[in-house]
C-alpha cells in the first residue's frame, strides 16, 4: 500500500486512476476510527473508515452517488458511488435514540446527489446535549470490496474541500453497483439470558462470532452500558456478562434476523466443554488457597495455590524478561509498517497452528485448545484494526501492536472477573509473540542449571513451549490462577507448579535454594538442611517406586490368589502406543480416534483411517487394540461437521448417534478398521449405545462391510457402557456384543446428573459413588450370563483406591493412561481377590463416595 502522491491529496478533484476519493462530509477535527467512543464503529463493525468531531451542523455528500438508504430518524445516510462504494455517514453516537429530533434531511432515498450537496442539516446543541457524543463516522460498508489506501491524518478537515479517504478496489477490479432493492438496513433486536456456566467467555464468544461469518448482517452485543461487536472476542469478554445476566443482541443488515438468531443459539448453548474456562474456587487437583495467616505463621515460607502437584528442590531462576520496548515513531512508510505487522501476525499464526497440531498429536487436547484460542484472539479486529489505525498516524508496527494489546488488557481489567485476568495473560503472550516476530528481543538464550525452579510474575504458554523441561523441576508464579493456560500445560508436562504467591516472591533472590511442595501450597525459600533432605528423599522414594514398578511392568498382573487382570492402556496417538508398550501394557483397551477428526478441514478418508490404525497396530507388536469409533460432541467438537446447535450437547448427537445425521463418517471409519491386518488384533468399540436395537443395526453394517471387503475372519465388537440404560440392559447387550467396556467418566456424570467438566462439581462427581458401583456390578452380572468379559476404560480404572473394588466386582480388564500401567499392575499384585469381592459388596451398601474411599484406604493403604 504505497502512499498516494502529495499533489493528488492536495487536490481531491484529480483522483489517481483506479482510486476513489472521498472528501470530508463534515468540518472539524479528525478522530481515528479506534478512538470513536462506540465499539460498534471503533472495532470496524460497519467497515473501515474514520471519525470526525463536527463543528458545523451540516453533512454534505462526500462523492457523487445515489442515496441507497436514509435512516428513518434522519441521523444517518448511505450513498453508493458509481464505482460501487457504499459510504455510510453516521452523525453522532447512539443518535437513533433521539428519534429524529434535531435532524433535517434534505434528500430522500433513491435521490442522485453530487459531491458537496447538502444531505442533512442537524442542530449541534440538541445532538451534543442529548447524545453520548457528537463524534461522527464515515465508514465503507463494503470494505470487503474496497480498501482504504490513505486517510486524513490528525488535524482539521473542511467539508467538501479536504480529502478524507482514498479507496482502491480490492484485486484491482471495480465491482458493479448493487441494485437499490438489495440494500436493506433492517434492524433486529433480541434479549437473552445467559444460563450456562461462565456466561459470555472465550469459547462461546468465539463460537458466536463464527456463527455469523459470511452472513449479510452485523451484530452488536449490549450489556448494561457496554457494547461490543460480535467480531471481537476481546470486546465480548470485556462486557463482563456472567452466568444469569441478560444481554441484548442488535442486528443490522439484510440478514439481521438470521444473524441475531444464530448468535442467540450459540450463546444459549450449554456446551459441556466450556466449563474449563470458568474459574474454579479450588480445582480438583489442587487444594484451596492457603490463607495469609498460614503464610506468616511459618517464617521463610510463602503460601500459594497448587496449579500442578509435586515436590521439587532446586535453584531459583528468574524467568521474567525485561520489557520489549519498540520505538514509537515509524522508520518506514505506513504501508511498509502495515506489511511488517501483517507478516509478523501471519508468522505467529503459523507458529500457533504448529503448536495446535503438535499438542493434538501428543493427545494434549487442553493445550491444543489454548493455542487455538490464541489464534482466535490474534485475528480479533479490536486488536488488528486498532494497531493499523495507529500505524496510519505514523506509529511503528511494534509500538502500534503493543498499545493495541494493552488497551484491550486495560478494558478487561475494568471487569471484576478472575477469568478475564487469565485472558489478559493470553493477550500479553500474543504481545510478546508478535513483537518477537517483528524482530524485537532483549535476551540471549537462557542456560538453566540442572535443577531450576523458575519464577515469574506469570508464565505464558509460549514461555513454557520454549523451556528445556529436562532441567526444570518446578514453576512458581506471583500471580495467575490454577485454571490458567500455563497451569494446564504445567500439569500436562508433569512439572510441579504454584501460582498466586504474591509480590513477596519478587523479593526472593535469584540463586536461592528452595523447596516446592505444590500439593501443600508451600514455597520454602529459607529451607533448612533437614527440609531439603526430606524433600529430596520423598522425590527419590517416589522415583524409586516408579522404577521398581517399571521393571516388573512387562509381567502379567494377577492377585495373590491367582485372579488374572489385564492392564491395558488408553491411547490417542502413535506415540502413545509406543509409550504403552514401553510401560508394559498388555493391550490397548481404548484407542480414542477423535484426534483423526479434529483440527482438520475435512473428514479423513478410508485409506487415511487404515494407515493410521495400521501404524498403531504395528507399533503394538502383536498386542490387541480396542478402537473406539468416533465420539464427538459435548467437550469434543469438530468444526467442519457443521452440526445443528444443541442446548445440551452432552445429551445430544454423541457417539453412534452421530451416524444418524452423518452415516458417511462412521462408514468410512469402519471400512478403514476392517482393513487393518492381522485381522484378529483389532476390536471395534461402539460408544454411547443405549439399547439393543442400536447395537444390532451397527453389527449388521459391520458385517456387510466385512463381506464387501472379502473378509472371512470374524471381528470382535464391543459396547461402551456409559449411560445407566446400557448398564441396566447389560444382559441384553451382552447377548449381541463380544465384550463390554465401562466408561466411568460419562457413566458417573449421567448417573449423578453432574457435568464432569464443571470444576465446582469435580469433587462430588466421584466414580466411587455407590450408585455408580452398583451399575458396574449390574454390568458384570449381565455380561456373565452370556460368558462375556467386562473392562473399565474410564478414569476410575487408574484410581488406586478404586482398583481393589473394581477387581472385586468382577472386572477383568483395567485400561489406564500408559504411564500408569506399571503402578496399577503393582497394585493388583498386592491384592487378594476373595477379600476384594467381600469388601466390594460391602461398598455397595455405603452411603457416599467419601465413605467408599475411606473404607478402601483403610483396607488397602496407598504407597
Amino acid at each position: 500500500m504505497e502512499r498516494i502522491e502529495e499533489s493528488r491529496l492536495m487536490d481531491p478533484l484529480k483522483p489517481a486512476e483506479a482510486h476513489v476519493v472521498l472528501v470530508s462530509p463534515f468540518t472539524g477535527p479528525v478522530v481515528p476510527l479506534a478512538a470513536v467512543p462506540d465499539p460498534v464503529f471503533a472495532e470496524g463493525l460497519f467497515g473501515d473508515g474514520i471519525g470526525i468531531d463536527p463543528l458545523v451542523g451540516k453533512l454534505i455528500a462526500p462523492c457523487d452517488g445515489t442515496v441507497m438508504h436514509l435512516a428513518r430518524t434522519g441521523h444517518a445516510v448511505t450513498l453508493q458511488s458509481a464505482e460501487g462504494v457504499q459510504v455510510l455517514v453516521h452523525i453522532g453516537i447512539d443518535t437513533v435514540e433521539l428519534n429524529g429530533e434535531g435532524f433535517s434531511p434534505k434528500i430522500a432515498q433513491g435521490d442522485s446527489v453530487r459531491r458537496g450537496d447538502t444531505l442533512i442539516e442537524f442542530d449541534l446543541d440538541v445532538v451534543a446535549c442529548r447524545a453520548p457524543s457528537l463524534v461522527s463516522v464515515v465508514a465503507i460498508a463494503n470494505s470487503d470490496a474496497f480498501e482504504v489506501v490513505e486517510r486524513a491524518g490528525a488535524g482539521h478537515v473542511e467539508a467538501g474541500a479536504s480529502t478524507l479517504l482514498v479507496l482502491r478496489a480490492r484485486g484491482g477490479v471495480v465491482p458493479g453497483a448493487i441494485p437499490e432493492h438489495e440494500f436493506i438496513a433492517d434492524e433486529v433486536r433480541r434479549t437473552i439470558t445467559l444460563a450456562h456456566a461462565g456466561g459470555l467467555h472465550a469459547r462461546p464468544a468465539a463460537r458466536a462470532r463464527e456463527a455469523v461469518r459470511g452472513v449479510d448482517a452485523r451484530v452488536e452485543v449490549r450489556y448494561g452500558e457496554r457494547k461490543a461487536a460480535i467480531e471481537s472476542v476481546v470486546g465480548l469478554l470485556a462486557l463482563g456478562a456472567g452466568e444469569g445476566v441478560t444481554i441484548e443482541l442488535v442486528g443490522i443488515g439484510k440478514e439481521a434476523e438470521r444473524a441475531v438468531n444464530a448468535v442467540a443459539e450459540e450463546l444459549l448453548r450449554e456446551a459441556a466443554g466450556e466449563a474449563h474456562e470458568v474459574p474454579a474456587r479450588a480445582p480438583a487437583s489442587a487444594p484451596a488457597p492457603v490463607t495469609a495467616s498460614a503464610a506468616t505463621a511459618e517464617p521463610g515460607v510463602l503460601a500459594g495455590v497448587c496449579a500442578a502437584p509435586g515436590v521439587a528442590v532446586g535453584t531459583l531462576v528468574r524467568w521474567d524478561e525485561a520489557e520489549l520496548t519498540p520505538a514509537e515513531a515509524a522508520s518506514n512508510t505506513p504501508a511498509a509498517e502495515s506489511r511488517a505487522l501483517d507478516k509478523a501476525i501471519a508468522a505467529v499464526d503459523a507458529e500457533l497452528d504448529h503448536s495446535v497440531r503438535t499438542a493434538s498429536q501428543r493427545g494434549a487436547i487442553g493445550e491444543a485448545g489454548i493455542f487455538t484460542m490464541h489464534r482466535v484472539l490474534l485475528e480479533d479486529p479490536a486488536l488488528v484494526d486498532t494497531a493499523r489505525d495507529a500505524i496510519s498516524l505514523g506509529k511503528s508496527a511494534g509500538y502500534a501492536w503493543r498499545e493495541a494489546i494493552r488497551a484491550q488488557i486495560a478494558v478487561l481489567g475494568k471487569v471484576d472477573d478472575p477469568l478475564l485476568a487469565e485472558r489478559a495473560a493470553d493477550l500479553r503472550d500474543l504481545e510478546k509473540r508478535v513483537l518477537r516476530a517483528l524482530g524485537l528481543s532483549n535476551t540471549a538464550a537462557r542456560v538453566l542449571p540442572d535443577e531450576a525452579v523458575l519464577a515469574a510474575d506469570e508464565f505464558t504458554p509460549s514461555d513454557l513451549a520454549t523451556l528445556d523441561r529436562s532441567r526444570v523441576t518446578a514453576l512458581v508464579m506471583a500471580r495467575g490462577g490454577a485454571t490458567s493456560h500455563a497451569a494446564i500445560i504445567a500439569r500436562q508436562a508433569g512439572i510441579p507448579a504454584l501460582v498466586a504467591l504474591g509480590d513477596a516472591l519478587k523479593q526472593v533472590e535469584e540463586g536461592t535454594q528452595v523447596v516446592v511442595d505444590a500439593g501443600a501450597g508451600r514455597f520454602a525459600y529459607t529451607p533448612s538442611a533437614a527440609d531439603i533432605d526430606r524433600a529430596r528423599n520423598e522425590r527419590l522414594r517416589l522415583a524409586g517406586l516408579r522404577e521398581a514398578n517399571r521393571r516388573s511392568s512387562h509381567e502379567a498382573a494377577a492377585t495373590r490368589d491367582g485372579r488374572a487382570v489385564e492392564i491395558a492402556a488408553n491411547i490417542a496417538t502413535l506415540d502413545d502406543a509406543v509409550t504403552a508398550v514401553d510401560n508394559g501394557a498388555d493391550a490397548v483397551g481404548l484407542l480414542r480416534t477423535e484426534l483423526m477428526f479434529i483440527h482438520r478441514q475435512a473428514a479423513p478418508t478410508v485409506d487415511e483411517h487404515r494407515q493410521s490404525y495400521q501404524a498403531i497396530a504395528d507399533a503394538l507388536k502383536g498386542r490387541t487394540a480396542i478402537i473406539r469409533t468416533l465420539d464427538v460432541g459435548a467437550d469434543k467438537e469438530v468444526d467442519y461437521l457443521t452440526l445443528p446447535p444443541e442446548p445440551n450437547p452432552a445429551l445430544g448427537l454423541r457417539g453412534i448417534r452421530l451416524a444418524q445425521v452423518r452415516p458417511d463418517l462412521l462408514d468410512d471409519q469402519l471400512r478403514g478398521l476392517l482393513a487393518v491386518k492381522p485381522a484378529g488384533k483389532v476390536r471395534i468399540l461402539l460408544p454411547m449405545v443405549t439399547d439393543v436395537g442400536e447395537l444390532v443395526r451397527l453389527r449388521e453394517r459391520i458385517e456387510a462391510f466385512a463381506r464387501e471387503a472379502g473378509r472371512t475372519e470374524p471381528i470382535e465388537v464391543g459396547v461402551m457402557i456409559e449411560v445407566p440404560s446400557a448398564a441396566l440392559l447389560a444382559d441384553q447387550l451382552a447377548r449381541h456384543a463380544d465384550f463390554l467396556s465401562i466408561g466411568t467418566n460419562d457413566l458417573t456424570q449421567y448417573t449423578l446428573a453432574m457435568d464432569r467438566c464443571q470444576p465446582d462439581l469435580a469433587a462430588q462427581a466421584d466414580g466411587l459413588h455407590p450408585a455408580v458401583l452398583r451399575l458396574v456390578a449390574a454390568t458384570v452380572e449381565g455380561a456373565n450370563r452370556h460368558g462375556k468379559w467386562v473392562g473399565v476404560c474410564g478414569a476410575l480404572a487408574g484410581d488406586p483406591l478404586a482398583v481393589p473394588l473394581l477387581v472385586g466386582l468382577g472386572v477383568s480388564e483395567l485400561s489406564v493412561d500408559p504411564v500408569s500401567v506399571p503402578s496399577i499392575k503393582a497394585r493388583v499384585r498386592k491384592l487378594d481377590y476373595n477379600e476384594c469381592r467381600a469388601r466390594a459388596q460391602n461398598a455397595l451398601a455405603l452411603e457416599s463416595a467419601q465413605a467408599v474411599r475411606t473404607a478402601s484406604a483403610a483396607t488397602w493403604p496407598l504407597d
